[in-house]
């Protein structure tokens, strides 16, 4: 009965909100995975299959209601030197074969959606929780600045590209000021921003992004106003039009295997590095929509979907994708909670392609510009400048260093950076932490208390707090306040008692954990007669799998 109730709520709680946010995200789909179609090089229809596979399997199956999967730039770009590789050697066939690198990132589809499969599987899923918040604002800050980016190529040149605003300042701003095309669509970006805005100050009830998009094509279809719309811009970028039919079975690349032969090292690096920015991408978003909606996805589910889906579009015809920020954004904005809101919008995207087409290509591309610049502006973490001189230097760093390297490189490069410098600063201070108080007791025994983590980093400073050849005959070292975290801090532990036994001295260990007994005892047995055992030792527990604990610490009985 619970579990039927809970399956209900995560498939939707208002249907009426998951179906209006779910068509307002599927037009802000169409320009985007278009779009980033034409970055890989391959037909745009491809782009739009990519992101309804992405969706419904995503949003039926995967780890997180309300979150939007599609097409995305991040791995766009990825692909672009396969599916050049891929033609190239198509073409230099004995017989050639056009779009050969195409066929070729089907197959490798396959394999994108094995790894990240695995990943689901082995629980991988759960280090998404251990990316630090510096990191988390990096990413957030980077993608909002990506996706202002890549907004711009969608507007008309403002100015001639043969007038430079340094050695011609006058013609220049001329130019910009008689640009009557450009003018126009900043008029209808600002008016679509400007509902969106001030539509929620009145009601909720419907999302204020499809509004802005239907007030703002009703303006310019029935007005005749003349402006670039989604079917000049797939017509100006090479592609035919939205028009197409459903999605067909690609049996064909079961018959070209054999074009990949000393190939299959580009393949498997090219495959590793989609899965791996897919998953971070989609992890990150999954954490960012539990932050807004304040509950929480489940990271391994999420990377099952995301393979399966993957490996969907591999057979399917698709270009592959992961979790979109600015359409998941989008969705929970406009009230989409449930999986129904994602269904909804990957089934309207299939069906204009199917039957909606000439309508979709009317929609002004300021409009659906205009709705991606508020995502920015809401996805970008405003608060960063004002926190940015009360964090420590080296989180700052770190946030600075992820925006950057997101907008440089890619966000998996970003986040694993971000991961490494936040990681190598916390060991680093953890080194210093280690302390030890000395005193001596009645009997004549030194007695060492260690204060602080002992693990890699903070070895030398442990064996330096000992003096081996001044020290009296009795030693004693407790480890009551210490914990010992790895491999290194037992191996200095078993070379400090062999000093000291070297010097013919007595030496005993107390408050060990048990763990750390039991490896001890494997390494030499002469240990059973160096540690102490008390009853007091401590003893370390760790949750199992965290995501099976989904309240809050105060509901559990403990």
């Amino acid at each position: 009965m619970i579990l039927g109730q809970t399956t209900r709520k995560n498939f939707t709680q208002n249907p009426k909100n998951d179906i209006l946010s779910g068509l307002t995200v599927a037009l802000a789909l169409v320009p985007e995975a278009v779009a980033f179609a034409f970055v890989a090089g391959i037909d745009p229809l491809v782009g739009l299959y990519g992101a309804f596979m992405m969706g419904i399997v995503t949003a039926l199956f995967g780890g997180r209601p309300g979150m939007i999967s599609g097409a995305t730039g991040a791995m766009a770009v990825v692909m672009v030197h396969l599916i050049q590789k891929g033609n190239e050697v198509g073409i230099g066939l004995e017989t050639p074969i056009e779009n050969l690198g195409l066929q070729w990132l089907f197959i490798t589809l396959l394999l994108v959606g094995g790894i990240q499969i695995l990943a689901g599987v082995f629980k991988l899923g759960k280090f998404v929780r251990l990316i630090p918040h510096p990191v988390m604002m990096g990413f957030v800050n980077g993608l909002a600045i990506v996706i202002f980016l890549s907004q711009l190529g969608l507007f008309p040149n403002a100015v001639p590209k043969d007038i430079s605003i340094w050695s011609d300042t006058s013609e220049w701003f001329s130019a910009l000021f008689s640009n009557a095309t450009f003018w126009k669509m900043m008029g209808f970006i600002g008016l679509t921003m400007g509902i969106m805005y001030g539509l929620p100050k009145l009601t909720k009830k419907i999302p204020a992004a499809l509004i802005a998009i239907i007030v703002v094509a009703c303006i310019t279809i029935f007005g005749g106003i003349e402006m670039s719309t989604v079917g000049s811009f797939i017509q100006e970028g090479g592609g035919q039009g939205l028009e197409g039919g459903l999605p067909t079975f690609q049996d064909q690349i079961f018959g070209l295997f054999n074009t990949l032969s000393g190939h299959w090292d580009l393949i498997f690096s090219t495959a590793f590095i989609l899965a791996a920015v897919g998953l971070i991408e989609s992890l990150m978003t999954l954490n960012l929509i539990d932050e807004m909606t304040e509950t929480r996805g489940n990271g391994n589910r999420e990377c099952i979907a995301q393979g399966g889906a993957n490996m969907l579009n591999g057979l399917f015809g698709g270009m592959g994708g992961c979790a979109m920020i600015g359409q998941s954004i989008i969705n929970v904005d406009s009230g989409g909670r449930g999986r129904l809101s994602g269904a909804v919008a990957a089934v309207a995207l299939l069906c204009f392609v199917l039957f909606g087409a000439p309508l979709i290509e009317q929609i002004p591309i300021a409009a659906l510009v205009g709705v991606m610049f508020m995502v920015v502006i809401g996805t970008f973490a405003w608060s960063s400048f004002r926190i940015i001189r009360k964090i420590p230097l080296s989180d700052a760093i770190v946030l600075i260093a992820v925006s950057a390297i997101t907008v440089w490189k890619d966000l998996a490069i970003a986040v694993i950076a971000g991961v490494i410098i936040s990681a190598l600063v916390f060991a680093w201070k953890n080194a210093t932490m280690i302390r030890a108080r000395k005193r001596i007791q009645p009997d004549g025994t030194k007695t060492y208390e260690i204060w602080g983590p002992l693990f890699f980093g903070s070895i030398q400073n442990f064996n330096s707090k000992f003096d081996v050849k001044n020290d009296p005959q009795h030693i004693e070292i407790d480890f009551v306040e210490s914990r010992v975290s790895d491999h290194s801090a037992l191996e200095a532990i078993f070379n400090l008692v062999s000093k000291y036994e070297a010097e013919g001295k007595s030496i005993k260990l107390r408050h060990l954990s048990e763990d750390c007994k039991v490896l001890l005892y494997k390494g030499n047995p002469k240990f059973k007669e160096v540690i102490v055992e008390d009853i007091d030792d401590p003893r370390y527990h760790l949750a199992a799998d965290p995501e099976k604990f989904t309240k809050p610490l105060s509901e559990y009985n403990i």
